[in-house]
């Protein structure tokens, strides 16, 4: 018989550390369980909660918070050259990663030390230092939530994109991702440190997967609060991407304007610069605040209210929109 808890804090269950509360709660541990629940409760609103490390809480929420938190990894294929894994959603995404270091798996060591759960990550195609989930990505179990049968969604037709995916945009609120297949590569691997801080990070060139995840770690580590003692959601905004007119126009003002190639031939600006500039690292709102050494990370000072953080969040993005004319797009889901 299931058992919902009732009237949960979810302050343990994000990684700002929000004070909201749900109304009902309930862990979910296997497929049947999830069916199961969202068969009989047809008529109550629900949501579907990960790590936490994504999410900006602004009220209570009077539906049911489903925890995902389906356990275990198994090798599905395997050759000379490449290994094919099964990971459930639940696992931890760091975690996963050091599995594959263990066991000399290539092609997420950037990756390393992301907060949240490995069903979260192809939702909004998670990338650091010049990789992207989708570059290993090969498929994932997904449930349907109105038919509650299982489908398998391949990499083809997920429109993976900077931090984006179906699972985001035009098909939001219509799967719950139960298993991801990553395509894993064994060695030599091919090692990316062509990203900024990465590629000057190191002296030499030989290297391996293990190191590469120590350095990012380390990097990740100096630059971006531990929630675990400062509430934070690590990069609260996307990177923006401008058309080369756009850019050449700014450059005639800003003419230390930092980017990077992007897609469709646009340039990718760092937020946290275009942040920094107008002055707002280490202001306070309320209880929230911008991290005092890091831009792009809005915190939780001081008991922080999640309409506070909304409110810091959409002044700066109006500052940012008068300013520089962009517009900032928020990489938190606002809850």
């Amino acid at each position: 018989m299931l058992r919902f808890k009732e009237n949960i804090s979810l302050k343990p269950y994000n990684t700002f550390g929000i004070e909201t509360q749900t109304k009902y709660f309930y862990e979910v541990s296997n497929t049947i369980e999830l069916k199961k629940i969202l068969e009989i409760n047809k008529n109550l609103p629900f949501r579907i909660l990960g790590g936490g490390s994504n999410i900006l809480f602004t009220e209570d929420f009077e539906g049911l918070t489903l925890l995902i938190a389906n356990k275990g990894k198994s090798v599905l294929k395997e050759t000379s050259k490449t290994v094919t894994v099964e990971v459930q959603a639940g696992e931890n995404w760091h975690e996963f990663v050091i599995w594959c270091l263990n066991h000399n798996y290539g092609g997420i060591e950037n990756l390393a030390l992301i907060p949240g759960s490995v069903g979260a990550a192809p939702i909004q195609n998670i990338g650091a230092y010049g990789v992207e989930l989708a570059s290993v990505f090969k498929s994932c179990r997904a449930l349907n939530i109105k038919t509650l049968k299982e489908e398998v969604i391949f990499k083809k037709d997920c429109e993976f994109s900077y931090r984006s995916s179906i699972f985001k945009n035009h098909q939001k609120g219509r799967y719950i991702i139960i298993s991801v297949c990553f395509q894993l590569k064994k060695p030599p691997h091919h090692l990316n440190i062509d990203y900024g801080t990465l590629n000057t990070y190191f002296e030499r060139k030989t290297l391996n997967i293990q190191e590469i995840a120590a350095a990012v770690i380390e990097i990740r580590e100096s630059k971006l609060p531990n929630p675990k003692t400062l509430g934070n959601c690590g990069s609260f905004f996307k990177n923006p991407l401008i058309s080369k007119s756009h850019f050449k126009l700014l450059k005639e003002t800003y003419p230390e304007l930092p980017f990077y190639p992007a897609y469709d031939k646009q340039l990718k600006i760092p937020a946290a610069w275009l942040i920094d500039q107008l002055g707002f690292k280490g202001t306070q709102h309320g209880g929230a605040g911008v991290h005092k050494d890091q831009a792009l990370v809005l915190v939780n000072l001081n008991a922080a209210k999640g309409k506070e953080v909304l409110e810091l969040a959409r002044k700066i993005q109006s500052s940012v929109k008068n300013t520089f004319n962009i517009n900032l797009e928020t990489e938190v889901n606002i809850l």
